[in-house]
């Protein structure tokens, strides 16, 4: 039997911050859906979206919602608040992600812990960070984003990328070298020019959910542990820079703990509205 109510708006909620992640560059929406304790749910969703259709529309509607909301609203926002502050502007990021940790890490270690779970880690830490690297270099010679096959790749690349919690789709788009033209499609609402990237988004999301979807049903422990891998990676990888001066170090400190606080309410919030819709 489907909740109304407190879901459908809990769901709004979700849909929002996760929009608001794919903009964010460096920020994972993935992980933004495990702090929120509907990953498992979007995950079983997206890789059977005609199994059980009604049911289906009526969980991903509020998210959706929420968000193209936050993408068409926040779009220029969170380029200026990234382009004027974004000291500040990661730290609330980090935040976010930090506090998130111990949820992940609580699930991974409900089964026995193994070996092979500590290489899992560095190799899913190593490929997050050095993806942020590497996004850094505003260099990429091979980028066309006015052709329509490139742009489809590259956002079937970005889809596949963003169910994995961890990695960033901004930080892929940066590294495919159409993060900006994106970015402006989508503040302009220049449709034409987002829709190759949006339909390869949609495409290489389903193709990879299937597989993300495998490994949590057969191997639960190592899907998490290499989740908390690229958690912690990317929190190397969006570290922006160390504070310039008292002020901003004060105004960092307060963003931190401002995400930390954030993502705590928001974890206690989905254990309170129990947001299980499939029952």
């Amino acid at each position: 039997m489907i909740r109304q109510g407190k879901g459908l708006f809990y769901r709004f909620l979700c849909g929002f911050f996760i929009g608001a992640s794919i903009i964010a560059p460096g920020v994972s929406g993935s992980v933004i859906a495990v702090m929120m304790g509907i990953y498992d749910d979007l995950i079983g969703i997206i890789a059977n979206p005609l199994k059980n259709l009604k049911k289906n529309v009526i969980y991903m509607l509020p998210l959706a919602i929420g968000a193209g909301v936050s993408i068409l609203f926040l779009a220029r926002v969170l380029k200026w608040f990234f382009a004027v502050y974004p000291v500040s502007a990661y730290s609330l990021f980090i935040g976010l992600i930090a506090g998130s940790l111990p949820a992940v890490y609580q699930n991974a270690t409900k089964n026995k812990y193994k070996k092979k779970y500590g290489i899992a880690i560095v190799l899913a830490f190593a490929f997050a960070a050095a993806s942020g690297f590497i996004a850094r270099f505003d260099t990429v010679p091979f980028a066309n984003p006015n052709n329509f096959l490139y742009m489809l790749v590259c956002g079937g690349i970005a889809g596949a990328a963003g169910i994995i919690p961890g990695m960033s789709v901004s930080m892929l788009l940066m590294l495919l070298g159409v993060y900006t033209p994106l970015l402006h499609a989508v503040s302009t609402m220049n449709v034409l020019d987002a829709m190759p990237a949006a339909i390869g988004f949609c495409i290489g999301m389903v193709l990879c959910s299937k597989l993300i979807k495998r490994i949590f049903e057969k191997y639960y422990s190592l899907g998490y542990w290499l989740v908390f891998g690229f958690m912690l990676g990317s929190l190397v990888s969006i570290f922006p820079s160390v504070p310039s001066d008292m002020i901003e170090l004060l105004l960092c400190s307060v963003m931190n703990i401002s995400g930390l606080i954030v993502s705590l309410l928001f974890q206690m919030l989905g254990q309170s509205m129990n947001i299980k819709d499939f029952e």
